[in-house]
């Protein structure tokens, strides 16, 4: 029993010490259960004082819910995609080939792209066969709702692979959380102006807030914000052009640095 024991905290102690010497995992345990809390901690207070949303709930809610994936998709599938070639050490073996970093960062949002029309899609019309709701009911500007978070979720997958390729999978995590530190700031589920004053700056400083407004809009008051998509495209165009830079200056970093071939944790 004693050998038992000594052997399980050696497990224990191994993974104390991964904790130790790696932030991005102590983050990783408090990032979760902070962005949950805090999402549907605005959400329920929102509700509380809103008796005449609460009837047009159910329409927002799933709309919301379906636009916030086509973002999800868009970031996770060109975050998969790039993480591909760290899994099977492929990296070094494509950037000794012709392959530029920006043709590698354009193929890659290809990919993306066409993984988010392969799994919005279909989920967009069982929501119509299940619930007898249709998303497309949005019209026209369902369109630029899609270009505009797609160019979105692409800057922040761009920006994450980067660090990655820099880092190494020890900040694989980041692939998949670093996305929803926005969800409490976006107004998927509630209005922007439920959030405090100080978050509202933030807010509308990035698109998906303008996107998510703009849905409520047409759903609850059947009017179009054509001046919400222009400044929602502007940001996203914007923060994809940072996307792009930021994946190239770690590229040149990871070369610099030699970790393009070393890709452990």
């Amino acid at each position: 029993m004693g050998a038992s024991l000594r052997r399980i905290g050696a497990v224990v102690l191994r993974h104390v010490y991964l904790f130790r010497t790696s932030w991005l995992r102590i983050l990783d345990s408090i990032y979760w259960p902070a962005v949950q809390m805090v999402m549907w901690g605005f959400l329920t207070q929102f509700l509380s004082n809103q008796t005449s949303y609460v009837a047009q709930a159910f329409g927002v809610l799933l709309s919301g819910l379906l636009l916030w994936e086509v973002l999800i998709r868009g970031n996770l599938s060109l975050s998969i995609a790039f993480l591909e070639e760290m899994w099977s050490r492929n990296l070094g073996h494509l950037f000794v080939s012709p392959l530029r970093p920006i043709e590698m960062a354009a193929g890659i949002v290809t990919v993306s792209l066409l993984r988010t029309l392969l799994g919005m899609i279909p989920v967009s019309l069982l929501a119509w066969a299940f619930f007898g709701y249709s998303v497309y009911d949005l019209g026209l500007p369902l369109v630029a709702f899609f270009l505009i978070l797609q160019m979105f979720g692409w800057s922040v997958g761009l920006s994450m692979s980067g660090m990655i390729m820099r880092m190494g999978l020890s900040a694989e995590t980041f692939a998949w959380a670093g996305i929803f530190i926005l969800l409490p700031v976006s107004g998927v589920y509630y209005p922007i102006a439920a959030l405090p004053t100080w978050l509202q700056y933030i807010a509308w400083c990035i698109p998906t807030a303008y996107v998510f407004e703009g849905m409520r809009t047409i759903l609850t008051q059947q009017v179009v914000r054509w001046d919400f998509m222009l400044i929602a495209f502007s940001l996203a165009a914007l923060y994809l052009a940072i996307g792009f830079r930021v994946f190239l200056l770690f590229f040149n970093s990871s070369r610099r640095k030699g970790t393009l071939l070393q890709q452990g944790e």
